[in-house]
């Protein structure tokens, strides 16, 4: 499987409709789809215009599973690009408690 980073631009209205389609979205990957992908991590994003974006990381076996799989959980999926190599400088941050 290669890795992939999916751009998901102003997807959803807030959290909570994000968490929404998080769980179509584990559902999916993990029942109908898991020889194809597998969810990593997604960060979400603050968008210019009030909605909520994200940047995911996904391993997946080809561009296509990784459409498929953004349009059976009903998904935006405005970018898909595959990821060369990875630059690890330090650890993501860790929210304070």
């Amino acid at each position: 499987m290669d890795t992939y980073v999916i751009l998901r631009r102003s997807g959803w209205t807030d959290g909570d409709e994000l968490d929404i389609a998080a769980g179509r979205s584990k559902d999916v990957g993990d029942g109908e789809m898991s020889d194809d992908i597998r969810w990593i991590r997604s960060y979400v994003l603050e968008e210019p215009d009030g909605r909520v974006g994200t940047v995911c990381i996904y391993q997946a076996s080809n561009p296509e599973a990784v459409r498929e799989h953004a349009q059976r959980a009903g998904l935006p999926a405005d970018e898909v690009i595959r990821v060369a190599d990875t630059v690890h400088v330090r650890p993501d941050p860790v929210a304070a408690a």
